[in-house]
């Protein structure tokens, strides 16, 4: 299973100034839920069964739908006035829902908050309380290609550790074997704004505040910015035509070099043949350590069903440690965990390609919180696309942007 990037539907985008109709109270032993995918996973099914049993009265009632519809229909219904109790959703929509009073808030205690890795919390977190529980959770690694190091004369089993040694490798790697160095994804497409991401939070940067300030116009920003005009002529020609899975499989296909991505890729990699390693993301001149972008999809409980209390508690039992675990870390579900444990633990000895999708957690970012996501998208994008396309220069393009950014906190 992967991470899905889920977009807020157009019906949330225009309730800015609007009221939410007055709705029925839902019948009070029932829970409905907006669940995201193909089929309930059957850990799910077996933990809705087990919460059931103790909560004599209540039942939990999934309807399954598709990743394309699925948060589009729970914004449609909840704008309708006829909410779900509860939709599986992406973290960086929460703000959005809160601003036009369409969910209540899931506080969490000290307790319930030290439980997750550092800077989790954070993803559905904004005026100091939570307005979500995560359920899925990802980040990225720095993947290469050991055949074409060894090609271009480089020591396969040393990956950069910095992002100067990245742009080096990726120049030599060029030049030597006429293989682009490194798989720069700058489609118009939601990833380009999440792989920027990952350099800003490797090199200790921040888009936004915590007083929702926008804070990007910094040295940090700027620096990732640079590195990445700096990277472009190494990379595959024409970047603004590949969104990041499309460069996967051309990085699979050892037609390049180095890229960074999820965990999926690694799963690939074994079945693809590849000589390769995962590594940490190199690190910026700013790093305190190893970073990423955290990205986490939620349970957003929704206002108006009657049901509120009951949805939250059972929202905190699903993810909770013990059911969030099994279902994290199953064959093959590809997403990184939420918890530090000694599962946890077993499972990275067991499978050490996940250790550096783990370590980058400790010095992450979460995923910028706006009351537009898809406008604060947009503007990265634009940013990023006339970088790397020549356009304009970094710090014009970043001053615009962190401009452009202020309608949308």
């Amino acid at each position: 299973m992967t991470m899905k990037a889920l977009k807020l539907g157009v019906c949330a985008l225009a309730l800015a100034g609007t009221s939410v109709l007055a709705v029925p109270a839902a019948q009070a032993e029932d829970i409905s839920w907006i669940y995201c995918g193909d089929k309930i996973d059957p850990i799910h099914e077996k933990y809705i069964k087990e919460w059931e049993a103790a909560n004599d009265g209540w039942t939990v009632t999934p309807e399954v739908v598709g990743w394309a519809q699925c948060q589009d229909k729970a914004t449609t219904l909840a704008a309708a006035g006829s909410p779900v109790a509860m939709a599986y959703v992406g973290s960086r929509t929460l703000k959005q829902f809160a601003e036009n009073d369409l969910i209540v808030e899931v506080p969490m205690s000290d307790e319930e908050k030290a439980s997750y890795y550092p800077n989790i919390v954070d993803t559905v977190t904004f005026d100091g309380t939570q307005w979500g529980v995560p359920i899925a959770f990802s980040t990225k690694a720095f993947y290469w290609n050991k055949k074409l190091f060894k090609d271009a004369g480089l020591d396969p089993e040393t990956p950069p550790k910095t992002w100067a040694e990245e742009i080096e490798f990726a120049k030599i790697i060029k030049e030597k074997t006429g293989i682009p160095g490194y798989g720069l994804p700058a489609k118009t497409f939601d990833n380009t704004m999440h792989q920027f991401l990952h350099w800003v939070y490797s090199n200790n940067g921040k888009i936004i505040d915590a007083d929702g300030n926008i804070v990007m116009n910094s040295p940090e920003v700027l620096a990732a910015l640079e590195a990445y005009k700096a990277i472009a002529p190494y990379s595959v020609e024409g970047p603004t035509a590949y969104e990041q899975n499309e460069m996967r499989a051309i990085w699979l296909d050892g037609k390049v070099a180095m890229l960074q991505s999820s965990s999926g890729a690694a799963v690939r990699a074994q079945d693809a043949g590849l000589e390769w390693g995962v590594a940490n993301l190199p690190l910026g001149p700013s790093a305190e350590g190893p970073g990423t972008l955290l990205i986490t999809d939620s349970l957003a409980v929704f206002k108006g069903t009657g049901v509120e209390e009951k949805a939250i508690e059972f929202a905190k039992f699903i993810t909770s440690a013990g059911p969030q675990g099994e279902y994290e870390l199953q064959g093959g579900a590809g997403l990184t965990p939420l918890r530090p444990s000694p599962q946890v633990d077993a499972f990275v000895e067991k499978d050490p390609y996940w250790k550096p999708f783990i370590d980058g957690i400790a010095h992450a970012g979460p995923e910028p919180l706006f009351t537009d996501y898809k406008g604060f998208q947009d503007v990265i994008i634009e940013m990023v696309q006339s970088v790397v396309t020549g356009t304009a220069e970094p710090k014009a393009a970043l001053e615009k942007a962190a401009a452009d950014l202020e309608q949308y906190k």
